[in-house]
């Protein structure tokens, strides 16, 4: 048995509107990930910490999602990326914070995570770690697409205050969009289990519109956005604080020791100790014993799943089998 799960972000309020004219685009690069590594993973050609570190390098490339190329602008116009990743079997993990010159943070925690020490580097540290070890360097002008200009130009003609967590306008996720806006969207992730049965988790991301010059959200901490130990592989996606508040990746692996719990009644109830601190989003995870799950509370969670040979993606409610 192995599985393959992803997320594209989640967001929105109100009943989902339907697809825009680019959501086609954003699964065909999910179904085109799973059809690739799913087999893969099954047939024990790829661990599951190799599976998820290529399917997020795979959506940091997609300029549709809020990851490596495509990711949203900060307040002062630039782009600087968050990623983490941890391996199950030994809890090992690796993290890069602001980032601004990697093309794949993802391969730059990876790198982290297999020297074993330190965990997490930030800033230029990160971005000179990645160059020293000759990862693939990116430019702000090859990072940045007009999409997401146009999103920070109208964000700054609104309201230029920083963003925070309380879903005003000074810095939405980018799902709080207006229709015809939405057509970049959201931070990745991914999380597996391969055929030794062994898991894996993954998370990558350009944070929020207009978000304050250092900002951290909860994708680079292990534990808020990103966990994965022998028993749960989990990547979180939504208002980062609130998750960090929560450290809800980490508590989803509290309540499965919980006598008899099962992985989608713990799922739920960590989203509804989030929420009430602003913090609406998803998440997706997998158990060691092959249970999946993918809860959002939002309008739309862009996601997809290898499992057992199948593939399924979604956006809203409905589901869609290739």
């Amino acid at each position: 048995m192995a599985i393959l799960a992803l997320h594209g972000g989640a967001g929105g309020d109100g009943e989902w509107r339907g697809m825009t004219d680019l959501d086609p685009q954003r699964l065909g690069c999910m179904q085109a990930i799973l059809n690739d590594l799913g087999p893969r993973l099954e047939s024990g050609e790829l661990s599951a910490l190799e599976a998820v570190t290529l399917a997020v390098e795979a959506l940091e490339d997609e300029p549709l999602y809020n990851a490596g190329r495509g990711s949203v602008l900060a307040e002062d116009e630039r782009i600087y990326m968050d990623a983490s990743i941890m391996r199950g079997e030994d809890q090992a993990a690796g993290s890069v914070v602001n980032v601004e010159r990697i093309r794949h943070p993802i391969r730059a925690a990876n790198l982290l995570l297999k020297k074993g020490w330190p965990v997490m580097l930030n800033a230029g540290a990160a971005d000179n770690f990645a160059h020293a070890n000759h990862l693939e360097h990116a430019e702000q002008t090859w990072l940045k697409t007009d999409l997401r200009t146009a999103q920070w130009k109208k964000w700054k003609s609104q309201n230029s205050r920083p963003g925070s967590t309380d879903e005003d306008d000074s810095a939405v996720l980018d799902h709080d969009l207006d229709p015809e806006e939405q057509e970049g969207m959201g931070t990745v992730g991914a999380v597996a289990l391969d055929a030794q049965g062994h898991l894996a988790a993954a998370t990558s991301t350009g944070g929020m519109t207009g978000k304050p010059v250092g900002r951290i959200g909860d994708t680079p901490i292990i534990g808020a956005g990103t966990w994965c130990d022998q028993t749960v592989a989990v990547s979180c996606t939504g208002v980062g604080e609130a998750f960090i508040r929560t450290c809800a990746a980490h508590e989803l692996a509290v309540q499965l020791r919980q006598p008899d719990a099962s992985l989608l009644e713990a799922s739920h109830r960590v989203l509804e100790m989030v929420n009430p601190m602003g913090g609406r989003g998803g998440l997706i995870a997998v158990s060691a014993d092959g249970q999946v799950v993918m809860p959002f509370q939002t309008m739309l969670m862009y996601r997809g799943l290898w499992h057992n040979g199948a593939l399924t993606t979604g956006i809203g409610e409905e589901t869609y089998s290739d």
